[in-house]
């Protein structure tokens, strides 16, 4: 059976379920090298401005390891906030014959996938895309660094048609590449809480037949809440509301611009057993996006996953692979007037939103865990052949 180590920072809702998975369909051996250090979880978010303590089980079901960090920062924010000095040996005592890579920006990351080249196949897993644009200059040295890069990885899986674009700008060709979707867990996030639901929207004053517009995330001008806040005050529709849930650096301003509005709520994080009420709840989920760096959106497979209507910004590498007419709208990033436009057509009636958001439940299912697990078991079952 074949042996893959997979080298990640610490345990992710989106990535834990697939190690399990992994490891329960015994169709390869799997052991996961934890680079953040002995404390396993990152329990500060620097995007939330808060500890997150996850109430699932990320540690359950499969093989793993907790690799030394000497780190004078640790974290997965910055590159120079996981350095491990036993983790190729650590790799090598379990006698790995492939290695997974999740991310190359950490120094022992990078290292790793040096390291491996040419000794063991090197895989990678990452979500970058193309969408952000820069300066000539920098984009000429950055492809040059790609380049060279990518050519220390074997194979990478792509999560989506941004990704796959990013990693044939970086030199790597169709056969290097497998199709392994960015997921969620469908099944827990589609599960019926229709008395939660209904107590949620009490509880916030939002009678049966108004609409709800949810945003879900990090308040930061990455996510471009204001932006959302601005083109709700501004269509001034007593019967629809608009909740924010979540934390960040935006938090002051946006609750001081909404104070005045009853029809603005605000909600603290909410962790992964009871965020799927809160997508339940409401009507249409908007992703605003402005970017840098927002390289597919995982909130909105989750509002696919609970039978929502979507509307997101392109600059969302999730947007030209989850959003169509069918179930939603994409909107130009920034785009004042267009977001306007999008939000009026779309809470012009609230089963036309329901009816979109089936759709939503429908074009999510395939993206799932299992389809990751298997991308990654036939690329290293075809390697032995």
């Amino acid at each position: 059976m074949r042996k893959l180590a997979i080298i990640t920072t610490h345990p992710i809702q989106y990535y834990a379920p697939v190690f399990r998975l992994l490891s329960e369909r015994k169709q390869i051996d799997i052991k996961v090298f934890y680079t953040l250090g002995q404390t396993i979880g990152e329990k500060y978010d620097h995007g939330f401005k808060q500890q997150i303590d996850w109430d699932i089980p990320l540690l359950d079901g499969y093989a793993y390891e907790a690799v030394r960090n000497i780190s004078t920062k640790p974290g997965s924010h910055h590159t120079k906030g996981i350095i491990n000095p036993d983790l190729i040996k650590q790799i090598k005592q379990w006698q790995a014959d492939t290695v997974l890579v999740f991310g190359w920006a950490y120094e022992s990351h990078l290292q790793a996938i040096r390291y491996f080249k040419n000794k063991i196949p090197v895989y990678f897993r990452g979500d970058s895309t193309l969408l952000d644009k820069q300066n000539p200059i920098k984009t000429l040295l950055r492809k040059l660094r790609l380049r060279w890069l990518y050519q220390h990885v074997d194979h990478a899986f792509y999560v989506g048609t941004n990704n796959k674009a990013y990693f044939k700008y970086c030199g790597l060709r169709d056969d290097q590449l497998s199709f392994a979707p960015h997921a969620i867990d469908n099944d827990r996030f589609g599960q019926d809480r229709d008395a939660e639901v209904g107590q949620l929207r009490k509880n916030l004053g939002i009678g049966e037949n108004d609409l709800l517009i949810l945003f879900a995330g990090k308040f930061e001008a990455k996510k471009d809440p204001m932006l959302l806040l601005d083109v709700f005050l501004a269509m001034n529709k007593p019967d629809i509301h608009l909740l924010f849930v979540g934390s960040g650096i935006l938090e002051i301003e946006l609750l001081n611009k909404a104070a005045k509005y009853k029809s603005i709520h605000f909600m603290p994080f909410q962790n992964q057993s009871y965020i799927p009420v809160v997508y339940q709840a409401c009507d249409l989920f908007c992703l605003p996006s402005e970017g840098p760096g927002e390289t597919w959106g995982l909130a909105v497979n989750e509002a696919m996953a609970c039978g929502k209507a979507v509307l997101v910004s392109d600059k969302c590498g999730c947007a030209v692979d989850l959003v169509t007419p069918d179930n939603g709208k994409t909107f130009a990033a920034g785009n004042k007037s267009e977001l306007t436009l999008s939000l009026e057509m779309l809470t012009r009636s609230k089963e036309k939103l329901a009816g979109l958001g089936r759709a939503s439940k429908k074009l999510i299912a395939p993206w799932n865990f299992e389809h990751i697990a298997a991308a990654i078991e036939n690329k290293l079952i075809h390697e032995t052949k």
